[in-house]
């Protein structure tokens, strides 16, 4: 697989574990540290997904994503909460700010490939699923 996908988190570790898995799989990752910053890569960037933590410094996941959602050339990218936001109606919180998935944290290195590709295939028309 190929593919360029931004993601967006302030924890060094997960950043670190991500890529890891991204890049090994064939994924060129942009990295963001901070909503503000994902919006400006995603903005001036040709993206296959875009993987967002929830739980970010000055601006929350949820704003990230609706603002996201206001970018057109951004309609056909879908966006994916990675978070470890898993109470009841987390996930339909981030679905309703604009995400079309959520993958919860911590991720399980031997299926998150899995779940990568299925986002990246199962949105033809990028209309939300879950």
């Amino acid at each position: 697989m190929s593919g360029r996908i931004l993601y967006i988190e302030d924890n060094e570790q997960n950043l670190y574990l991500v890529t890891f898995l991204l890049e090994t799989n064939g994924y060129e990752v942009l990295q963001a540290r901070e909503g503000q910053e994902g919006i400006g890569i995603a903005a001036r960037s040709s993206l296959d997904l875009i993987l967002l933590d929830i739980q970010l410094p000055i601006m929350d996941g949820y704003a990230v994503a609706r603002r996201l959602r206001t970018n057109s050339s951004l309609g056909n990218v879908p966006i994916v909460a990675l978070t470890s936001f898993a109470m009841a109606g987390d996930r339909e919180r981030a679905i309703e700010a604009g995400c079309n998935g959520y993958i919860e944290k911590p991720i399980n290195p031997d299926t998150f490939m899995a779940q990568v590709v299925h986002y990246l295939q199962a949105v033809p028309d990028r209309g939300k699923i879950t």
